[in-house]
């Protein structure tokens, strides 16, 4: 059984001028190649529509997924902003690996995927988590 590329609109079979390789399959790519596998089946043998009916769900149920992880994301780091606005200008203190002790005004946040690191007056830059104590300046 031949099956033409699922971009393929020309229907002649060639693979269209320009492809991007990805792992990834999104909603539009799957439903194109169900189309494509429906359209491509053995008529005396057709494919039993349940297994249609579950891939779509189980692709389904991944986009969702997926969708939900990315407003969560968002959700998080619109949290980690507020957050950090709230430590500009209070004086934070905290003791490093090698056991010194540093203390200064906070005077900008970064966001990075790490966390957030916290900028003192004197360029000390210090992630801001567990042994980091915070005051009123």
């Amino acid at each position: 059984m031949n099956v033409t590329s699922a971009t393929d609109t020309t229907g002649t079979g060639s693979p269209p001028a320009k492809t991007t390789a990805t792992n990834t399959v999104d909603y539009n790519t799957f439903l194109q190649l169900l189309v494509a596998e429906m359209k491509n089946q053995d008529p005396t043998n057709p494919m039993d529509t349940s297994q249609y009916m579950s891939q779509f769900a189980q692709l389904s149920t991944v986009e969702q997924g997926m969708q939900t992880n990315a407003k969560l994301d968002a959700l998080l780091s619109s949290q980690s902003l507020s957050q950090a606005d709230g430590l500009i200008g209070k004086t934070v203190s905290f003791t490093d690996a090698t056991g010194a002790s540093f203390s200064g005004k906070v005077v900008s946040i970064s966001i990075n995927s790490d966390g957030s690191i916290a900028t003192l007056e004197n360029g000390t830059k210090v992630a801001v988590g567990p042994g980091l104590t915070i005051s009123q300046s």
